[in-house]
């Protein structure tokens, strides 16, 4: 079962779930409760729906996917309760989210790497960025580091010694190319690409937006030593949740691999792949 649910609109869902869900806690049905997950629609909702209609049954479990189309309601929704665990982001967001909102949300198991991507509609190698160029990069922290390592590791500009996860543009040192940076809302990003020059977007937005990591990046992440894996995650003590563990175990099959493999064909890396 898959139920969406708009940014603007989810919020109202909050409430709704504490009584019926709780925070992951088993009320008295065993297995056969059902686990409410949350996630954005592209890939991790897909990887789930994909785990619900062919695997789920065989492993004694029954999901409920919630998709959310921003980063902060997924994990909100999971602290008060409506969500029994989340899939959407990666270990340095969620540190840092629980950090700045004081949460305790933890990761249970990696599940698929996402590779962020560099994109634009005027240029086709990352070489001919222009002098002077907008660079758009999304404006919540950890993405926002991650985008500018990005393209620090491409030697497009050079980040401060210890610039780390939380990166922004004040920590650029060295910017040759004179490159303007505007800072916007992830999901907008693909949309800014006839007013940009390059846009820096993450991997569920650009498949929303029917852009392929591998097909048509200029840059792109490489998956070795990524730390930016997507993660299962749930509050803290529910790690052990039977139905947890049993999702954990599907989210790393064989099964799953291939369905990853077979449906991204490179946009979305398995992380038992290798």
């Amino acid at each position: 079962m898959r139920s969406v649910i708009p940014a603007a609109a989810a919020a109202l869902t909050l409430g709704l779930g504490l009584t019926a869900c709780g925070s992951g806690q088993d009320t008295g049905g065993g297995d056969t409760d059902t686990l409410v997950v949350g996630a954005t629609a592209v890939p991790a909702g897909e990887v789930l729906s994909y785990i619900e209609k062919n695997l789920a049954a065989k492993a004694g479990l029954k999901l409920e996917i919630k998709e959310f189309t921003d980063y902060v309601l997924p994990n909100t929704a999971l602290q008060e309760g409506s969500l029994d665990a989340n899939l959407y982001q990666n270990k340095p967001f969620l540190d840092e989210f629980n950090a700045s909102k004081g949460t305790d949300l933890v990761p249970v198991v990696q599940a698929y790497l996402p590779p962020m991507g560099v994109y634009s509609k005027k240029i086709t190698d990352i070489a001919r960025l222009a002098d002077g160029a907008t660079v758009a990069v999304p404006n919540e922290t950890t993405n926002e580091g991650r985008a500018l390592k990005l393209l620090a590791a491409k030697g497009i500009i050079t980040l401060k010694e210890g610039a780390g996860t939380t990166a922004s543009p004040a920590d650029v040192a060295k910017n040759p190319k004179h490159l303007k940076f505007k800072e916007l809302e992830p999901a907008q990003l693909p949309r800014s690409l006839d007013d940009v020059d390059i846009a820096v977007i993450n991997n569920n937005y650009a498949q929303d937006a029917g852009l392929s990591p591998a097909e048509n990046a200029i840059l792109v992440e490489s998956a070795q030593n990524n730390p930016y894996a997507n993660v299962l995650a749930v509050k803290k003590g529910d790690e052990h949740d039977p139905r947890i563990e049993k999702l954990a175990k599907l989210l790393t099959s064989p099964e799953v691999v291939k369905f990853i493999e077979t449906t991204y064909k490179g946009s979305v890396l398995p992380v038992t792949s290798g």
